[in-house]
């Protein structure tokens, strides 16, 4: 049995959806060959040798990509078993079986992986009677899994090397990166997210031995950075502190990042040093709005207030916060866009916001949260299969308007290598604030106290 594992993209890290599976189909005995997308080419002769074809859909980006692979991998090797696995693949149901993939596992795929690549192996035996038909009923459900599983130590020895991969800038410095889970799902249910509608409020974590040994492969091969995947790393926080004082204690130059709720981070702003004193070069965490009512929209469990309140304690204990946010939504009007900017640059986080962050409009995606509200559901058009979204439009044509000016100028500029204050000037001028309000370090280069440089991936975070 020949297994295939593709990724199409995982945010610049080398994917641990990968890595993973591989290491549980390794110890049974199966032969295994990973390709991400995002560093190599498809390669057709590791099509043309597989019996089993698996792509991992974490993300909405990573899941579009895959419609133009699905088809060429189909036609190369329209005999082998293809599955799709990961959060995307149970959302894409529909869409992904007429692409003509047959299994379709969510939830913690691990285990699946190994039981399809068993039976597959069993029907494909010689002198096996019938041999296919039980192959043909296999996939005839989605199989979404909360088991406990007995998490193996990632196998990454077939993905492309650490350097290839988006690194850490620390000023004039780059650190190779590695990453990896120490946990997967969350307990929270964020109606734009789309990890509730899979998970439902269910989080399992990966266990300590395993991630630090994962860490320490990666080390080895180069890693001075590590960026944890958690969808938040504070879910279980008594889990999460002992891994990177375990780190720390055993690589103590070596730094990393995470993702935390702004809730988690007020509620556990004590613990937060921690984090500083472990080697934490930031922390990210989705802000999504400044404005209250889309906030109770989307589910935060977070105000504006306690988002200035995490940002003025984590400026003043010298822990990093990059905020995220979902700019543009049904519910943000022009004025409140410009207050974003205005919030931004009052709270001083203007080199911490990462430029595509000032761009990005709401997804909703199939199977969102969101359309639980009768005003999305009204809003919204019927499902689009080619962007995989429900379409909206903004009541005023000039957000939408907006937000696609926006979009190209952020794309342009970071191409070019333009700096992220130089970005967010752009934005504040597209956005119709006048420069007479601008913060002086957007008008004035050399104004200000000298601060040391923040810390940054060299592909930031998306969707």
């Amino acid at each position: 049995m020949n297994t295939l594992l593709i990724s199409t993209y995982d945010l610049g890290r080398q994917p641990f959806g990968l890595a993973s599976p591989a290491a549980w189909l390794e110890r049974e005995g199966v032969a295994v060959r990973c390709l991400d997308l995002a560093r190599e080419p498809l390669d057709p002769a590791a099509v043309l040798a597989a019996d089993l074809i698996a792509f991992y859909l974490p993300m909405h980006t990573a899941t579009r990509l895959a419609r133009h692979i699905i088809p060429r991998v189909r036609a190369l090797r329209p005999d082998a078993h293809l599955c799709a696995y990961g959060l995307y693949a149970p959302m894409n149901e529909a869409w992904l079986r007429r692409l003509g993939v047959r299994t379709i596992l969510g939830g913690e795929f691990e285990g699946a992986l190994v039981s399809l690549a068993r039976a597959l192996a069993s029907e494909r035996a010689p002198g096996t009677p019938d041999k296919g038909s039980r192959a043909c009923t296999l996939g005839a459900a989605t199989q979404v899994s909360f088991e406990r599983l007995d998490f193996q130590t990632p196998s990454r020895q077939g993905l492309p090397e650490l350097h290839r991969y988006a690194q850490l800038r620390i000023g004039d410095e780059t650190r190779v990166t590695g990453s990896t889970e120490a946990s997967r799902g969350c307990r929270h249910l964020c109606r734009h997210c789309p990890i509730p509608p899979v998970y439902g409020g269910r989080f399992r974590i990966v266990p300590r031995a395993v991630v630090l040994e994962d860490i320490r492969r990666q080390v080895q091969a180069g890693a001075r950075h590590i960026t944890f995947g958690d969808p938040d790393f504070f879910n279980g926080i008594g889990h999460a502190l002992p891994i990177v004082e375990a780190l720390h204690r055993e690589h103590p130059r070596l730094s990393y990042d995470v993702t935390i709720k702004i809730e988690h981070l007020l509620a556990q702003r004590d613990r937060l040093t921690t984090l500083r004193d472990t080697g934490c070069a930031f922390v990210t965490s989705a802000v999504e709005s400044v404005d209250d009512a889309v906030l109770e929209r989307l589910a935060k469990g977070h105000t504006r207030a306690d988002f200035h309140a995490v940002a003025a304690h984590m400026r003043a204990i010298g822990l990093t916060l990059q905020p995220t946010f979902v700019a543009f939504t049904p519910w943000t009007s022009l004025a409140g866009y410009r207050e974003l900017l205005r919030e931004i640059a009052a709270l001083d986080l203007v080199g911490q916001v990462s430029p595509v962050q000032l761009a990005i409009r709401l997804l909703i995606p199939g199977g969102s949260l969101l359309l639980d509200l009768d005003e999305v559901r009204t809003l919204v058009a019927p499902f689009d299969e080619e962007a995989l979204v429900y379409p909206w439009r903004h009541p005023d044509p000039r957000v939408d308007e907006l937000q696609g000016v926006l979009g190209r100028m952020v794309a342009e500029a970071s191409a070019r290598g333009e700096s992220w204050k130089e970005i967010f000037a752009r934005a504040w001028s597209l956005a119709g604030l006048p420069e007479s309000e601008a913060p002086r370090e957007l008008v004035a280069a050399g104004v200000g106290e000298p601060r040391a440089p923040v810390p940054y991936l060299t592909e930031p975070w998306y969707c």
